[in-house]
């Protein structure tokens, strides 16, 4: 299973960026094989409008079926969803923590988005 985790770097000691959308980078775990890639998303970190759209937009290229993040508005949430991806919020301390709560069941999907939508996206 490929898992992508909203992160502020590129591995997993890298704490766990709160924002979906606007996150610095997107580790993606294969929990089958181990492999661990990084995700540039600096093209949506100081965007004007539709971050959390483009950057869901972006996991769902990578074959991704879980992710976790500390928030997630209803604009990504709805795009994920889109592309039968699950979201599970909450997540925090570092990448590989966050992977390891998911796997342990402890960070679950949720059917829901946590985040108030920016101003004049909606």
């Amino acid at each position: 299973m490929k898992i992508a985790v909203t992160a502020q770097g590129s591995d997993l000691g890298s704490p766990v960026d709160p924002h979906f959308g606007r996150a610095k980078q997107f580790v993606v775990v294969d929990t089958e094989t181990g492999a661990i890639e990084a995700v540039d998303n600096v093209q949506n970190v100081n965007a004007a409008h539709g971050a959390g759209i483009q950057a869901g937009q972006t996991i769902s290229q990578l074959g991704v079926e879980v992710v976790l993040t500390g928030n997630c508005g209803p604009n990504a949430f709805r795009t994920l969803g889109a592309a039968g991806i699950k979201v599970c919020v909450g997540a925090t301390g570092s990448v590989g923590e966050a992977v390891e709560e998911f796997k342990a069941g402890r960070l679950a999907p949720t059917d829901a988005a946590n985040a108030a939508p920016h101003a004049g996206l909606m």
